[in-house]
């Protein structure tokens, strides 16, 4: 694809060097979006199982393309019209069996690249998330079947509740000295699918199983890099793709024309040797800071050669190089949906649902801790980890902390499953067991106001205080303290971690390590206020020491009686309160002398006050719970 006048001499001069005679076919490129549709025909009737968005824009050759289904970006009425067009060009051919179509979408017009009487590489990708069996139907087709005598009427079938995303895999690491840049000229030599409930789960799925390393942060808490260096037509658009990066807390790098234009939005950007400067710029890449490279430069003489040897220097790295701004912003709206590989649905292509259910929901809180409650005793969900992406979404979803699931227990009057944000499921969670109690007493489940939740940290029982016929305010008994750290777990030595001096994140803290069915790293300060929670949490959560990772409080002893704590939850970020690190602040306080056993102690937080007294026997934490809304999902 050549831009201007200067490209299209270079690049005629180059076809022409070997001195050929045949004539060179130059077509129009269009920079639109490219959709791809297969259809069956029996020449009376049109099927179309699906149709098929490109996610990198035309010029990418279908086969290097992501390819996502159902479409994500097309309204209903150009998707009325790519159904009309498939039916007239099928039914004008004459043809009786597959048509595979593709599309361009320019200015708001349609535009037909190619229409081909055959399958598609697309064709198996479609019949399995559809459940058509589209090979069986064309063949019967042929042989002289119709559409209606196999049960199929013609027109858009019905699309499933998932989205469906083809990715293309390439093979440069075994051809290293390949030119990776993609175009016209198809270079991917296998593909994968992904499929999910989101478009954002789907990408996941289908970007990681082609090989692409995901997230936003290294397991030690260092913010991830991205390196960007594009040509000048694409600056516009580079400046946004920084600014979603910057957004997702990435640290930027750009070459210095990219950088400065990166600069002039306000985004902090170090800038980097160009991509000629070898030397220098692998010796950047051998640093480890740069996680991932976006490039869309001249690939021609010798910036061609020096794009080949940093594709070559980043794969030995194993860094992801891109040559696609629409890959990279895929890349980043996948990263922003905060999935990985355990919190995504397990989805059999074989039973997979045919539509969506509505779920019934409950959004409650105490003391700040909101989390979405849904009754799940008839087990009808099956994957809770990968809702919590969406739903917990505040911009995008319900909204919450996490998401608690109520479910049958053979031990006490229920179970509760908690789930973070992230997906992680929880052992414990003070502030959601009182809003379960609520849920079981004002929903008539039970009607004792004493009553016993089993957990993943055992059965506590729960006092409930009633008035106008709702639950108001809830004791919990939440058992012992443990504090042997191979039990949180935590590798420090000793029976204990209390008042220990360890270094995290390149500063000193005096940590007390505890678990309250929960892992908590305590760490005593003169003001919660001063302490850059946003900054210095991940780096407790993530630290070597802790495994499993740690919840992690900064707490600030007022009186004997009296603390005020900021809390970072692992899975979760700060959060306005918890209650099993509320318990964990009280006892660590009890450990290092600030406060008296046996004694109520107030935990103030940003969501509300909590009290909780930490006995011999047990713990027990006290605070409010309401009901915020009520609701329906679609599952």
């Amino acid at each position: 694809i050549i831009h201007n006048e200067e490209e299209a001499h270079h690049y005629m001069r180059r076809i022409l060097e070997t001195g050929i005679e045949n004539p060179v076919l130059v077509d129009k490129y269009m920079r639109g979006i490219e959709l791809e549709v297969d259809v069956i025909s029996d020449g009376k009737d049109v099927l179309i199982p699906g149709i098929m968005e490109h996610i990198e824009r035309a010029g990418v050759h279908s086969g290097d393309s992501i390819a996502v289904y159902p479409p994500y970006n097309i309204n209903d009425g150009m998707i009325d019209r790519v159904v009309k067009c498939s039916e007239t060009l099928a039914l004008s051919l004459g043809t009786q069996g597959l048509v595979n179509i593709q599309y361009l979408i320019y200015e708001s017009e349609l535009y037909v690249i190619e229409v081909n009487p055959r399958a598609s590489r697309t064709v198996p990708y479609i019949s399995k998330v559809t459940g058509v069996p589209m090979v069986d139907i064309a063949s019967r087709v042929m042989l002289g079947s119709t559409l209606a005598s196999l049960g199929y009427k013609g027109g858009l079938y019905r699309v499933p509740p998932y989205y469906a995303v083809k990715v293309p895999v390439f093979s440069f690491e075994k051809l290293a000295d390949a030119n990776s840049y993609l175009g016209p000229e198809m270079k991917s030599t296998g593909e994968v699918l992904g499929v999910g409930k989101t478009l954002r789960e789907a990408l996941f799925k289908g970007l990681r199983s082609a090989g692409f390393e995901i997230g936003g942060r290294r397991s030690d808490g260092r913010p991830a890099g991205v390196l960007i260096s594009v040509e000048h037509r694409d600056m516009q658009e580079a400046v946004a793709l920084a600014k979603k990066y910057d957004d997702l807390g990435f640290a930027i790098f750009g070459t210095s024309e990219t950088a400065d234009e990166i600069k002039s939005l306000g985004i902090d950007v170090t800038t980097t040797p160009d991509v000629g400067d070898r030397e220098r710029l692998f010796s950047l890449l051998e640093d480890g800071r740069i996680d991932y490279i976006v490039y869309t430069g001249a690939v021609y003489d010798s910036t061609e050669r020096d794009y080949i040897a940093l594709h070559r220097k980043a794969l030995s790295l194993g860094i992801l190089c891109m040559t696609s701004l629409d890959t990279a912003n895929a890349l980043a709206d996948t990263i922003a949906g905060r999935f990985n590989e355990n919190n995504t649905e397990l989805v059999d292509i074989n039973d997979m649902r045919r539509g969506k259910t509505e779920i019934g929901f409950v959004k409650m809180q105490g003391a700040g801790d909101d989390y979405i409650f849904i009754d799940n005793r008839d087990g009808t969900i099956s994957c809770p980890e990968s809702l919590c992406p969406t739903l917990c979404d505040r911009h995008y979803g319900i909204g919450a902390d996490g998401i608690v699931l109520i479910e049958n227990s053979d031990v006490a009057d229920c179970r509760m499953r908690i789930f973070n944000r992230d997906g992680s499921e929880g052992k414990m969670a003070g502030n959601s067991i009182r809003c379960v109690g609520k849920y079981l007493y004002d929903n008539g489940i039970v009607t004792s106001t004493d009553v016993r939740v089993e957990t993943a940290s055992g059965v506590k029982r729960l006092r409930m205080i009633v008035r106008n016929s709702a639950v108001t305010y809830v004791t919990v008994d939440m058992g012992r303290a443990e504090l042997d750290p191979r039990a949180l777990p935590c590798t420090l030595e000793g029976e204990a971690v209390i008042d220990r001096p360890y270094s995290v994140g390149g500063s000193e803290y005096r940590i007390t390590c505890l678990s309250v069915g929960n892992p908590h790293c305590v760490v005593f300060c003169e003001r919660t206020d001063s302490v850059d929670v946003k900054r210095v949490g991940p780096f407790f959560e993530n630290a070597d020491i802790f495994p499993e990772r740690t919840n992690t409080e900064f707490v600030h002893v007022v009186n004997r009686n009296t603390l005020r704590m900021r809390v970072y939850e692992r899975g979760n970020g700060e959060t306005p309160a918890c209650g099993t690190g509320a318990c964990a602040a009280a006892y660590a306080a009890v450990l290092n002398g600030f406060c008296k056993m046996g004694s109520d102690i107030v935990v103030k937080t940003k969501g509300g006050d909590l009290t909780v007294n930490c006995r011999e026997d047990g713990i027990t934490l006290s605070g409010n719970a309401e009901t915020v809304f009520k609701g329906f999902f679609e599952y």
